[in-house]
């Protein structure tokens, strides 16, 4: 059986076709692409909302934890603060305290000096005790 030979228009159309149908499935192919990188970088979105989420609430249980220590360091301030003050008075009240003995002390050993004749000797007070 032979056939009919080709007709050159339908060989070019034939050939038009082809290469249609070559453009439509390349054209296919980059959007099914392309499609998957939206749906990656959708999925990459997605994760970093969620790490954006976890650090907030991370970034604000710090926050907490800091405003926390910061009221807990004031405290420790203040405490120190009024201990050393008050240490300072004890000192100077026993410093005071010390002057009034010696003073007592050297009053009495004139008195009793100019009773006996004789000088009675009280200690010396040591250094300092803290």
């Amino acid at each position: 059986m032979n056939f009919p030979s080709p007709n050159p228009a339908a060989t070019v159309l034939q050939s038009y076709n082809n290469e249609m149908v070559k453009c439509i499935e390349d054209l296919c192919s980059k959007r099914d692409d392309l499609r998957r990188q939206i749906e990656s970088d959708q999925e990459e979105k997605a994760k970093l909302h969620n790490d954006i989420r976890i650090l907030t609430n991370r970034l604000a249980k710090v926050n907490e934890d800091i405003a926390k220590k910061m009221t807990s360091q004031i405290e420790f301030d203040q405490a120190i603060c009024e201990t050393q003050t008050a240490y300072a008075r004890v000192m100077e009240t026993s410093q005071t305290l010390l002057q009034t003995v010696h003073t007592a002390g050297n009053k009495l050993k004139a008195k009793e000096a100019a009773l006996t004749g004789s000088e009675l000797k009280l200690p010396t007070p040591g250094p300092k005790r803290n």
